[in-house]
Formats: C-alpha cells, sequence, structure tokens
C-alpha cells in the first residue's frame, strides 16, 4: 500500500509544481507569430461565470491633457500588457510607460517619454503596448522594455527602473524622424535576437510624397542602425509596377502594425500599407508592388524574401492592419495567416509565400475618374469565405423605421456601387463595403493551436468616399451643404490629397441623432468569428456586443456593434474580447461561439486583453479607456486585471 501511495504521489506531484509554475505573456501576442494564446487552463467555460476583478489600476492618463483639451477627443487606449517577472508592462495614449505588479496592481515605475502633446499633427493620439529583450552585454546580462513613441522616438529603458539606458543612442533614445521625415509608431515593435525592429505610422493621405514607410533594425545595445527596408523599391531604376518612375517620389506603403517573427527561420513579416496618397493612385499608376502586401525579409539582415500583394493599386485605404499569425498549417507546414480590412483571409506558406488555401485573380469594376487607372483584377481568396460586407443589394440597406429606411434607401441610389473594389467616385461617391475600418482591423485574428482554429472579430461598415476636382467650388459646396444641411449624416472627414488633381470626403454610411447612432447595412455590424484554418471553412459567427437600446429595439441584442480592439484564447477554450462601445468585456465558448460570461467596463475596453499565471492563480488583463474619435465611446484609464475567487 505504502508503496502504491509513493507511486501516485510521483505521479501527482509534477503536475502539481508545474500548475505552480508561472505563465508569462512576453510578448504583444504572446508568441512573436501573434498567436494569442494563453496556454492556461484554470479558468474554463465551465468555471467562468465565477470571474471577479482581482485589481484595478488607473493611469491617470486625463491629467495628461489639462493644457491640451484637444487631445481628449483624439486619444485611445488600446494597449495590451506583456507580463514578465511577475510584472505587467504597459503603454498609455500619451505613451508614458508602466509597471505595475502583476499579483496585486500595485506600481512600481512610470515612465513618461514627455511627448509634444501640443503637437496639432496628431490623428490619433495611442500606443498598442510595449516590447521586452533578455540578453547579455559584456557578460552582464540585461533586459530591457521597449517603447516606440508617437512623436517619432525609440527607447531602451532599464526594466528594473524605467530609466532610459545611456549606452542607446543619444542618452536612451534613438530619433526615428532622422533620415525619413515626420512619422509616428503606434505599435510594438519586433524583437529579434539584438535587434529592434520598427514600422511607423504615416498619415498616408495627406499628399502624394509623404514619408517614407521604411521598415528599420537597430542594435539594442547601441541604437545603431542595422538595417533598412522600403517597401518602394526606390534604389531600382525601373519597375514595371511603379510607373512613369513613381517609386522615385510615393511616399507611405508604410507598416504601422505589428510585425510578427518567426524565430526558427529567421524571418520578419511585415504588413504594408497603401502608397499615398489612398484614393487616388493617378501619381502612382501601376500595381504598386509590395505596397498593400505582406513582406518576408531576412530578420537579421533584411534581406528580401518574397512578398504577397492582397490589394494591386489600393483606391480605398485597404492597407493590412492586423499583425500576421504565424502557425503550422494542418500541424506541418509554416504558414502565415493575413487577415484584411475586405474581410479575406490569406493563408500561406511562410517559408516561400506560396498559397495554402486557393486563390484567384477576379476582375474588378474600371474607375471613371480622369487621370486614374485602377488595376482590372484582385485576388480573392476561395477559402476561407469573404467575412463583412460583401455584394450589397437595395434589400440589404437598413433603418429601424420605414421612414428611416427609404431614406437610406435613397442614399444608396445616389451613390456608384458595384461591389467590392469599386473604385472612389466624383460628387456624390462611392458606397465602398467594407469600409477602412473592416472586415478585419488592427484588432486582427488569434489562433488556437490545439483546436487549429483561427478567431477573428469583424466590422461590417460602410464608407462613403467622394473625390472633387480641387478648384471645382460649385460640385464642393452642391454636395458638402447637402452633408451639412442633412441630419441624416456623419459630417466627412476632409483631407487633401496635395499633388493631385482631387481632394477626398470619407464619411461612414450611418445615421446619428440624440438618441441612436445606427449603420445604414443589415445588422449585424460586428460579429465574432471561428474558422477551421485546416480547410478553410467558417464554424461558428456570432453576434458581438450591443450599440443600440435593446429596451427600445428588442432585436438589437442580435445587431452587434462596431469593434475595436482583439481577442484572446485560452487553452481551456474560451475566447475572451471586449472592443465593443457598450462597455462590456465578454467570454465565448472557442469551439462553439456560445457567450459564456460578461462583464460591465467602466469604460470602453477598445484593446487586446491578454493572460497570465502567477502562483497557480490566472488573470485576464484588459485596458479600458475607450477611443476618443467615436463620440459614443465611454472614457476612461482603466487596467483592470480579472481572477477566480479563492
Amino acid at each position: 500500500m505504502r508503496t502504491l501511495l509513493c507511486l501516485l504521489l510521483l505521479w501527482i506531484l509534477p503536475n502539481v509544481i508545474f500548475s505552480q509554475q508561472d505563465v508569462e505573456w512576453p510578448n504583444y501576442g504572446n508568441d512573436k507569430g501573434g498567436q494569442r494564446c494563453a496556454q492556461i487552463s484554470q479558468i474554463t467555460p465551465q468555471n467562468v461565470q465565477q470571474l471577479e476583478v482581482a485589481w484595478t489600476f488607473r493611469t491617470q492618463e486625463d491629467a495628461q491633457y489639462e493644457k491640451t483639451p484637444w487631445l481628449r477627443n483624439k486619444s485611445a487606449f488600446e494597449a495590451t500588457p506583456i507580463m514578465i517577472n511577475q510584472t505587467l508592462y504597459f503603454s498609455s495614449p500619451s505613451n508614458r510607460v508602466f509597471a505595475v505588479e502583476a499579483k496585486s496592481g500595485k506600481q512600481r515605475w512610470e515612465f513618461n517619454p514627455r511627448v509634444d502633446l501640443k503637437n496639432t499633427s496628431f490623428s490619433e493620439l495611442t500606443n498598442r503596448g510595449v516590447s521586452y529583450w533578455k540578453g547579455e552585454r559584456n557578460g552582464q546580462t540585461l533586459e530591457r522594455i521597449v517603447l516606440a513613441t508617437v512623436d517619432g522616438r525609440l527607447f531602451s529603458l532599464d526594466i528594473d527602473t524605467g530609466q532610459p539606458d545611456p549606452a542607446f543612442g543619444d542618452q536612451g533614445f534613438v530619433d526615428l524622424k532622422e533620415g525619413v521625415g515626420r512619422v509616428q509608431v503606434t505599435s510594438a515593435p519586433a524583437i529579434y535576437d539584438n535587434l529592434i525592429i520598427t514600422g511607423s505610422s504615416i498619415g498616408d493621405n495627406g499628399r502624394t510624397n509623404m514619408p517614407k514607410g521604411v521598415v528599420r533594425a537597430y542594435d539594442i545595445h547601441s541604437g545603431k542602425l542595422t538595417w533598412d527596408f522600403d517597401p518602394i523599391p526606390r534604389k531600382t531604376p525601373k519597375d514595371s509596377s511603379w510607373l512613369h518612375d513613381s517609386h522615385l517620389q510615393t511616399g507611405a506603403a508604410n507598416a504601422w502594425s505589428t510585425l510578427s517573427i518567426d524565430q526558427e527561420n529567421g524571418m520578419a513579416f511585415i504588413p504594408t500599407s497603401s502608397p499615398s496618397p489612398d484614393f487616388y493612385g493617378g501619381e502612382r499608376l501601376g500595381r504598386n508592388d509590395m505596397a498593400n502586401s505582406l513582406v518576408a525579409v531576412d530578420a537579421k539582415t533584411g534581406e528580401y524574401k518574397w512578398h504577397f500583394q492582397v490589394v494591386h493599386h489600393d483606391l480605398w485605404d485597404y492597407d493590412i492592419a492586423a499583425q500576421p499569425v504565424l502557425f503550422d498549417f494542418k500541424g506541418e507546414t509554416p504558414a502565415v495567416a493575413i487577415g484584411t480590412k475586405m474581410g479575406f483571409i490569406y493563408v500561406l506558406n511562410r517559408l516561400t509565400g506560396e498559397p495554402l488555401l486557393p486563390i484567384e485573380e477576379r476582375p474588378v469594376p474600371k474607375t471613371w475618374v480622369k487621370g486614374e487607372v485602377n488595376h482590372p483584377t484582385q485576388p480573392f481568396p476561395i477559402k476561407p469565405e469573404p467575412l463583412g460586407l460583401h455584394d450589397l443589394t437595395l434589400e440589404d440597406i437598413w433603418a429601424p423605421t420605414p421612414e428611416a429606411k427609404a431614406e437610406a434607401q435613397a442614399r444608396f441610389k445616389q451613390l456608384r456601387y458595384e461591389g467590392i473594389f469599386t473604385p472612389p467616385h466624383l460628387g456624390e461617391g462611392t458606397l465602398v463595403a467594407p469600409g477602412n475600418v473592416g472586415g478585419i482591423n488592427w484588432s486582427g485574428m488569434s489562433y488556437d493551436p490545439t483546436r487549429r482554429l483561427l478567431v477573428t472579430n469583424t466590422n461590417n461598415m460602410a464608407h462613403v468616399i467622394s473625390l472633387f476636382p480641387r478648384h471645382d467650388y460649385d460640385l464642393q459646396g452642391e454636395v458638402m451643404g447637402g452633408w451639412e444641411n442633412d441630419d441624416n449624416r456623419i459630417p466627412p472627414e476632409v483631407t487633401g490629397m496635395h499633388g493631385t488633381p482631387y481632394f477626398m470626403t470619407r464619411t461612414i454610411f450611418a445615421h446619428e441623432e440624440e438618441d441612436g447612432f445606427w449603420v445604414q447595412t443589415k445588422p449585424p455590424w460586428g460579429t465574432l468569428v471561428g474558422i477551421n484554418i485546416d480547410n478553410g471553412e467558417k464554424v461558428w459567427e456570432s453576434p458581438l456586443g450591443i450599440m443600440m437600446d435593446p429596451a427600445k429595439y428588442p432585436e438589437a441584442v442580435n445587431w452587434g456593434s462596431i469593434n475595436l480592439g482583439g481577442t484572446l484564447l485560452t487553452q481551456s477554450g474560451l475566447t475572451f474580447v471586449a472592443a465593443t462601445f457598450d462597455n462590456y468585456f465578454r467570454a465565448f465558448h472557442t469551439e462553439t461561439g456560445e457567450l459564456v460570461w460578461a462583464y460591465e467596463l467602466p469604460a470602453a475596453g477598445n484593446a487586446t486583453p491578454m493572460s497570465y499565471q502567477i502562483g497557480g492563480k490566472q488573470y485576464i488583463v484588459i485596458a479600458a479607456g475607450g477611443h476618443g474619435k467615436v463620440s459614443f465611446s465611454k472614457k476612461g484609464d482603466y487596467v483592470i486585471a480579472f481572477a477566480l475567487p479563492e
């Protein structure tokens, strides 16, 4: 009997010890390939209803805007913390970095890069996260927190004190504007060995010759530039995909989203944006290779490996906003999945760029705008099937009352719409569906390697894009005045597109009034989707969030919400997501899409959650601060950790 008991203890003890081990979250997407899946099983579909707040931390972010109150309406708390050494590290919209105890939420240190908040050039003020490096220098083990800022600086911070490393660059930082121009960074840099690899965020619709969208790698020890890669091939005298030598002057094609790293194969995966400007390409005719592409390079040298272009000659602001997800296709082949604003998901061999699920080039509508020549075809994935708005008809135009629906349908009839990739048009303009917030936006995708499920949240929302001849003031006055005097329409965003014959206006195909906001296409407006990535089949799709008052519209519980913020998966089969503008943090069953838990946050959680384990206790963390550019988003400065009760 004693022998049997000893054998039983020998079997149980390692499992008990293992369950008490810390499980960290060392990168923005947990692993460097952005799977965002926590290999922790304490919180399950069966006990998730017991979750309670373990601790709350407040950044006091609002105090940063006392002298610049207008920036409150541009700030967005989109950060995902990382967890190292039982400490969380994360950034606020003003780019301050906090280190807090992961068990208690007690602050250890704060670093303030003192971004000039009086700068009026910020389209949006945000920072989605920081990065972590550990290595050797002169025989000493060092750890660093890496921050890239919205004013174009790169910092290396001591992990214990938060102080800049004096050996890095100029007393702890590198000026990313040097040699490029005014660039910003809103995503966490990638780390490969002793290199910090970062792209940039550029307001690419302002003019034709915006700054270069160059991706650069810096030595973590010295801050010296090791390599740079420009997706636009400026060193090549001729390029058949950039006609009239436009590759020598066009800007952007930058990587503002999160890069992914294949550590084993030494590769970096760069998701690029549209070349400048977004909505008119007459000054950059041709296919515009490596813009709107996933570009694979050697992570050590920056040497080009391959690229796959998701949009030829982009005219819709369809840049790749989501981090590429690295996984093994059918458990065997190294693969990468690209989620796009079009609602298309492309699955490629990450070593060669060859499709692993079928893709075909299909004809798309032709432009009517003088000076423009759009590409005649675009790449359509056969599997997975498209997500979001596609092939709209008059019956897909929606409003909650017959009168409002008639107005929405009349608006739809005024617009040019021939399906996805209908080019921007003059005057009343084009309905662009999906719009430039998705489909799949920076919220991105998550991957469960056990179940081989890809999970993503989507937006089902259209935009109206209009071009105006720069000097046709009568047409400008007629259409712009119509918008200003029509209560049914949200005021448009206007950008100059300087260097072209046109300027552009963009607005949401939606209705806003004092007691409500709705998208003028059929709900659901936001969904959560599970896809079997082995065969590309959709397994389930569930409405995500509530945007209209269920007391007034009972069916609103099935209509979903516009959403910004990503998903977190756990080994136990849970999908956590906030993202919506109803302030709720939710958990779904990963295998079925069933909603199993919801908690009302003190502010909208427009960020991606994360999870870790300390001493056998699992925590789920979300930043809840809202989004300043969304009028109905509740604002705040909270970082909230959830756990099961003791």
